[in-house]
Protein backbone atom coordinates (compact mmCIF):
# COMPACT_ATOMS: atom_id res chain seq x y z
CA UNK A 1 0.00 0.00 0.00
CA UNK A 2 1.94 3.22 -1.15
CA UNK A 3 1.25 6.70 0.19
CA UNK A 4 2.91 9.30 1.55
CA UNK A 5 3.60 8.92 5.90
CA UNK A 6 3.14 12.01 7.48
CA UNK A 7 2.48 10.54 11.03
CA UNK A 8 3.26 7.77 13.33
CA UNK A 9 1.30 5.70 15.70
CA UNK A 10 2.47 3.19 17.91
CA UNK A 11 1.23 0.77 20.51
CA UNK A 12 2.59 0.96 24.06
CA UNK A 13 2.68 -2.81 25.72
CA UNK A 14 4.82 -5.24 24.04
CA UNK A 15 5.81 -2.49 21.09
CA UNK A 16 6.99 0.51 22.56
CA UNK A 17 8.08 -1.06 25.78
CA UNK A 18 8.42 -4.21 27.28
CA UNK A 19 5.73 -4.06 29.74
CA UNK A 20 3.74 -7.32 28.17
CA UNK A 21 6.74 -9.48 30.31
CA UNK A 22 5.83 -8.11 33.08
CA UNK A 23 2.22 -7.96 32.79
CA UNK A 24 2.16 -11.89 32.32
CA UNK A 25 4.66 -12.80 34.85
CA UNK A 26 2.66 -11.27 37.40
CA UNK A 27 -0.95 -12.66 36.24
CA UNK A 28 1.07 -15.76 36.11
CA UNK A 29 2.01 -15.43 39.76
CA UNK A 30 -1.08 -14.41 40.99
CA UNK A 31 -3.00 -16.87 39.35
CA UNK A 32 -0.57 -20.10 40.59
CA UNK A 33 -1.35 -18.38 43.93
CA UNK A 34 -4.88 -19.10 43.41
CA UNK A 35 -4.50 -22.24 42.51
CA UNK A 36 -4.97 -21.53 38.76
CA UNK A 37 -2.90 -22.76 35.87
CA UNK A 38 -2.85 -21.70 32.33
CA UNK A 39 -0.99 -22.68 29.32
CA UNK A 40 1.03 -20.59 27.15
CA UNK A 41 -1.56 -20.84 24.25
CA UNK A 42 -3.71 -19.44 27.04
CA UNK A 43 -1.56 -16.46 28.15
CA UNK A 44 -1.20 -15.89 23.97
CA UNK A 45 -4.47 -15.60 23.45
CA UNK A 46 -4.87 -12.55 26.07
CA UNK A 47 -2.20 -10.53 24.03
CA UNK A 48 -2.87 -7.18 23.40
CA UNK A 49 -6.82 -7.08 24.83
CA UNK A 50 -7.70 -4.26 27.69
CA UNK A 51 -7.24 -5.16 31.35
CA UNK A 52 -11.24 -5.95 31.51
CA UNK A 53 -10.74 -8.31 28.56
CA UNK A 54 -8.21 -10.03 30.15
CA UNK A 55 -9.61 -10.70 33.72
CA UNK A 56 -12.92 -12.04 31.41
CA UNK A 57 -10.59 -14.22 29.65
CA UNK A 58 -9.01 -15.95 32.60
CA UNK A 59 -12.38 -16.19 34.17
CA UNK A 60 -13.94 -17.73 31.36
CA UNK A 61 -10.92 -20.45 30.82
CA UNK A 62 -11.69 -20.75 34.90
CA UNK A 63 -14.70 -21.48 35.26
CA UNK A 64 -16.98 -20.68 38.01
CA UNK A 65 -15.41 -19.21 41.34
CA UNK A 66 -12.71 -16.91 39.83
CA UNK A 67 -12.56 -13.99 41.79
CA UNK A 68 -12.56 -11.28 39.29
CA UNK A 69 -11.05 -8.42 42.54
CA UNK A 70 -8.82 -11.01 44.29
CA UNK A 71 -7.10 -11.08 40.96
CA UNK A 72 -6.57 -7.67 40.15
CA UNK A 73 -5.68 -6.47 43.72
CA UNK A 74 -3.32 -10.07 43.78
CA UNK A 75 -1.58 -9.20 40.02
CA UNK A 76 -1.80 -5.54 40.73
CA UNK A 77 0.79 -5.83 43.77
CA UNK A 78 2.81 -8.25 42.00
CA UNK A 79 3.45 -5.97 39.48
CA UNK A 80 3.97 -3.14 41.21
CA UNK A 81 6.67 -4.32 43.39
CA UNK A 82 8.48 -6.15 40.32
CA UNK A 83 8.56 -2.68 38.45
CA UNK A 84 9.66 -0.76 41.45
CA UNK A 85 12.50 -3.15 41.98
CA UNK A 86 13.25 -3.92 37.76
CA UNK A 87 11.72 -0.88 36.03
CA UNK A 88 10.14 -1.67 32.59
CA UNK A 89 12.96 -2.33 29.45
CA UNK A 90 12.11 -0.12 26.39
CA UNK A 91 11.97 -2.44 23.51
CA UNK A 92 14.61 -2.90 20.76
CA UNK A 93 15.21 0.04 18.41
CA UNK A 94 12.54 2.65 20.02
CA UNK A 95 15.37 4.89 20.36
CA UNK A 96 16.59 5.00 16.64
CA UNK A 97 12.82 4.92 15.78
CA UNK A 98 12.05 8.10 17.12
CA UNK A 99 15.10 9.34 16.27
CA UNK A 100 14.40 8.99 12.66
CA UNK A 101 10.90 10.54 12.79
CA UNK A 102 12.31 13.52 14.90
CA UNK A 103 14.84 14.01 11.81
CA UNK A 104 11.83 13.96 9.11
CA UNK A 105 9.59 15.53 10.99
CA UNK A 106 6.74 12.95 11.37
CA UNK A 107 5.02 13.63 14.55
CA UNK A 108 4.11 10.48 16.90
CA UNK A 109 1.49 9.45 19.14
CA UNK A 110 0.52 6.03 21.39
CA UNK A 111 -2.77 3.97 21.04
CA UNK A 112 -3.36 1.96 23.55
CA UNK A 113 -5.13 -0.85 25.15
CA UNK A 114 -4.48 0.44 28.43
CA UNK A 115 -6.02 2.90 30.72
CA UNK A 116 -4.26 6.06 30.81
CA UNK A 117 -3.04 6.52 34.14
CA UNK A 118 -1.78 3.03 33.89
CA UNK A 119 0.19 3.48 30.49
CA UNK A 120 1.92 7.03 31.64
CA UNK A 121 2.53 5.34 35.18
CA UNK A 122 4.40 2.17 32.60
CA UNK A 123 5.84 4.73 30.44
CA UNK A 124 7.39 6.15 33.74
CA UNK A 125 9.20 2.76 34.64
CA UNK A 126 10.73 3.00 31.74
CA UNK A 127 12.61 5.90 31.79
CA UNK A 128 9.76 7.38 29.04
CA UNK A 129 7.73 10.01 31.05
CA UNK A 130 8.30 12.48 28.99
CA UNK A 131 8.86 10.68 25.48
CA UNK A 132 5.48 10.62 24.42
CA UNK A 133 3.53 14.26 24.44
CA UNK A 134 0.71 13.03 22.32
CA UNK A 135 -1.14 9.09 23.58
CA UNK A 136 -4.42 7.83 23.57
CA UNK A 137 -6.13 5.28 25.53
CA UNK A 138 -8.64 2.67 26.06
CA UNK A 139 -10.50 5.02 28.72
CA UNK A 140 -10.47 8.22 26.41
CA UNK A 141 -12.38 6.31 23.63
CA UNK A 142 -15.65 4.35 23.65
CA UNK A 143 -14.47 0.48 22.09
CA UNK A 144 -10.79 -0.51 22.53
CA UNK A 145 -8.72 -2.91 20.24
CA UNK A 146 -9.97 -4.59 18.02
CA UNK A 147 -12.13 -1.99 17.57
CA UNK A 148 -10.76 0.87 15.68
CA UNK A 149 -11.32 3.55 17.81
CA UNK A 150 -7.77 4.56 19.73
CA UNK A 151 -6.38 4.41 16.34
CA UNK A 152 -8.92 7.04 15.11
CA UNK A 153 -8.80 9.04 17.74
CA UNK A 154 -4.58 9.08 17.45
CA UNK A 155 -4.87 10.47 13.89
CA UNK A 156 -7.14 13.24 15.18
CA UNK A 157 -4.88 13.72 17.99
CA UNK A 158 -2.02 14.08 15.76
CA UNK A 159 -4.71 16.08 12.79
CA UNK A 160 -4.29 13.99 9.92
CA UNK A 161 -6.51 12.02 8.08
CA UNK A 162 -5.97 8.16 8.71
CA UNK A 163 -4.37 7.03 5.38
CA UNK A 164 -1.65 9.60 5.87
CA UNK A 165 -0.50 7.55 9.45
CA UNK A 166 1.27 4.07 9.87
CA UNK A 167 0.52 2.18 13.03
CA UNK A 168 3.11 -0.22 14.81
CA UNK A 169 1.84 -3.04 16.56
CA UNK A 170 3.01 -6.13 17.90
CA UNK A 171 -0.44 -7.97 18.30
CA UNK A 172 -3.10 -9.46 16.27
CA UNK A 173 -5.90 -7.87 17.52
CA UNK A 174 -4.05 -3.99 17.30
CA UNK A 175 -3.16 -4.94 13.78
CA UNK A 176 -6.68 -5.68 13.30
CA UNK A 177 -7.83 -2.58 14.87
CA UNK A 178 -5.28 -0.25 12.75
CA UNK A 179 -6.53 -1.90 9.77
CA UNK A 180 -10.19 -1.30 10.01
CA UNK A 181 -9.07 2.38 10.91
CA UNK A 182 -7.90 2.46 7.44
CA UNK A 183 -4.27 2.60 8.66
CA UNK A 184 -1.69 0.75 6.90
CA UNK A 185 0.35 -1.27 9.96
CA UNK A 186 3.82 -2.84 10.37
CA UNK A 187 3.81 -6.31 12.59
CA UNK A 188 6.63 -6.53 15.13
CA UNK A 189 5.70 -9.53 16.35
CA UNK A 190 6.18 -9.85 20.13
CA UNK A 191 5.52 -13.42 20.55
CA UNK A 192 6.04 -16.53 18.23
CA UNK A 193 5.08 -18.34 15.81
CA UNK A 194 3.32 -15.04 14.20
CA UNK A 195 -0.50 -15.13 14.07
CA UNK A 196 -1.23 -15.77 10.39
CA UNK A 197 -4.20 -13.35 9.89
CA UNK A 198 -1.89 -10.82 11.31
CA UNK A 199 0.56 -11.88 9.27
CA UNK A 200 -1.59 -11.14 6.12
CA UNK A 201 -3.08 -8.14 7.22
CA UNK A 202 0.07 -6.27 7.80
CA UNK A 203 1.88 -3.90 5.61
CA UNK A 204 5.42 -5.62 6.76
CA UNK A 205 6.10 -8.11 8.97
CA UNK A 206 9.40 -6.77 10.88
CA UNK A 207 12.05 -8.13 13.28
CA UNK A 208 12.15 -5.48 15.69
CA UNK A 209 11.69 -1.16 15.55
CA UNK A 210 15.45 -0.63 14.29
CA UNK A 211 14.10 -2.12 10.93
CA UNK A 212 11.03 -0.49 11.17
CA UNK A 213 13.53 2.49 11.57
CA UNK A 214 15.89 1.68 8.45
CA UNK A 215 12.73 1.02 6.31
CA UNK A 216 11.29 4.87 7.07
CA UNK A 217 14.71 6.20 7.02
CA UNK A 218 15.58 5.23 3.72
CA UNK A 219 11.73 6.13 2.56
CA UNK A 220 12.00 10.04 3.41
CA UNK A 221 12.28 10.98 0.25
CA UNK A 222 10.01 8.65 -1.56
CA UNK A 223 6.13 6.69 -0.86
CA UNK A 224 6.27 3.66 1.76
Amino acid sequence: MAGTLAGLILDLDGLAIDSESTYRAAWRAAAAEMGYRYSDADWAGLLGLSGPDVLAGLANLAGDGFDQARFRQLSGEIWLAQVETDGIAVKPGLPELLEVAQAAGIPYCIATNSRAAAARRSLAYAGLAETFPLLVAVDQVARGKPAPDVYLAAAGRLGLPASACLALEDSPVGVAAAVAAGIRCWLVPSSYPVDALAGRQAERVLSDLREAADFISAARSLPL
